[in-house]
């Protein structure tokens, strides 16, 4: 019943079906290109149409048939379905097939596995990986069944399938328990940098929609950037100065996909955090693509999953290179709340109207002014500096000091308040 499979997969054959009664719309490019992510070498592409999965192979017996004789066709070593199949799917079609059966949701963790770089990243993609193989582990284990007896099978009455299962949820158990101490560490990074009185601003979008260009372009920084899916699975975060602003922390998170895998989301839900607590989103759309209304689609669905959906938001439309005769612009609803910024991270143009509308949006209840203090209030002027609420300073020979200061107006009163001061007495200098 079983048989041996390759150790390796790189000629594959894909198989994607348009189910009918589903709501998802096949995207044959971007399957391929995760295929491609994977490592995998695409060799033969097998299409189809039905009303609903069978419940034995997913696809009915006649496009099974087609399926094998395509695959000894293109000497695939591995099918690769762009659907989520069951564990008993996955067997039976193995069996049918005699060679290895990957779904959706098995390739898109692959390919995390290989991007992982941090420690916590690579906490994160073993979790998901052990959810999703436990309810695999039946495949190719009863022969080793150890409650039979005779000479080697004797054992402490349990089968081999239920020590895998036991040892995977220890495993997982403590896997868990890793991730709640850095979910703790970064939940202290988070009250460090609101008692500082830093926003917070996120990018989100699709995968491969440019963030990472994007934030190496804001941040000058050289985080991985590369025209594949998921380049960038650990977030990176960089205080960056905005003009007429101050500073702010820019954050770069993993991309989202459609039908990301549950566990992933549930596994990634320290990293997705950053995004749910942002300030402020900036959401990167690739404008070049033609299906970027669906992706935007795909992107709101993962917000709300991680109830991060009420969160102010730009929309910045990217890739506008490709567009000919488009552009850098902002454009802004009547209410003058919702923005949006056309631009291209690639070539930098509209990058200054992006910070100044991150400004704006960040700046609606925010002071930016000099003030000039006498030379007694040292109290205040360090209680500003603890808030990192100090652009610059001037100091005259009497003692008194003259302070550029950005900072929310609920803080400066707070801080105000502690120092004996009313906002009255406290104005700017005209």
């Amino acid at each position: 019943m079983f048989f041996d499979r390759p150790d390796s997969g790189e000629r594959a054959l894909l198989v994607q079906m348009r189910i009918r009664s589903e709501n998802r719309q096949a995207d044959p490019n971007e399957f391929t290109e995760l295929v491609a992510a994977a490592g995998a070498g695409p060799v033969g592409y097998v299409e189809g149409n039905r009303e609903r999965p069978q419940a034995k192979f997913f696809v009915g017996t006649g496009k099974l048939e087609e399926i094998a004789e395509t695959l000894k066709a293109c000497e695939a070593e591995i099918v690769i379905f762009d659907h989520d199949l069951t564990p008993s799917q996955e067997r039976n079609l193995e069996a049918e097939l005699k060679c290895r059966v990957l779904n959706r949701t098995g390739l898109i963790l692959d390919i995390f596995a290989q991007r992982a770089r941090t420690h916590e990243g690579k906490l994160q993609v073993e979790l998901a990986q052990l959810q999703h193989l436990s309810t695999r582990l039946i495949r190719g284990w009863t022969h080793l069944e150890r409650q039979k007896g005779g000479i080697g099978l004797r054992g402490p009455g349990e089968t081999q399938l239920e020590t895998d299962r036991r040892l995977l949820r220890d495993r997982i158990k403590l896997i868990k328990k890793r991730l709640d101490k850095v979910r703790t560490q970064r939940e202290q990074g988070r009250l460090a940098r609101k008692r500082a009185e830093l926003p917070v601003v996120s990018l989100v979008g699709y995968t491969n929609a440019g963030k990472s260009t994007l934030f190496n372009k804001l941040a000058d920084a050289k985080v991985f950037a590369k025209d594949q899916l998921f380049a960038t699975l650990d977030p990176t975060m960089r205080r960056i100065e905005l003009a007429e602003f101050g500073p702010v922390v820019l954050a770069d998170t993993v991309g989202f996909i459609s039908q990301l895998p549950h566990q992933l989301v549930e596994a990634f839900r320290a990293t997705l955090e950053e995004a749910a607590q942002a300030d402020l989103l900036l959401e990167i759309v690739d404008i070049s693509a033609e299906d970027w209304r669906v992706q935007c689609h795909e992107v709101q669905l993962v917000l709300e999953e991680i109830h991060a959906d009420q969160i102010p938001r730009i929309r910045v439309y990217n890739k506008i290179d490709s567009l000919p005769g488009r552009e850098p612009e902002v454009q802004s609803s009547d209410d003058g709340l919702d923005s949006s910024v056309w631009l291209s991270a690639k070539t930098g143009a509209g990058l200054d109207l992006l910070q100044e509308t991150i400004a704006t949006c960040l700046g609606a209840d925010r002071v930016r002014a000099w003030y000039r203090l006498p030379a007694n209030h040292s109290r205040l002027i360090a209680r500003l500096h603890a808030q990192s609420a100090i652009c610059e300073e001037k100091y005259g020979e009497d003692g008194s000091c003259e302070l550029l200061i950005s900072i929310n107006r609920p803080s400066l009163r707070k801080i105000l308040g502690a120092e004996g001061l009313s906002a009255d007495v406290f104005t700017p200098i005209e």
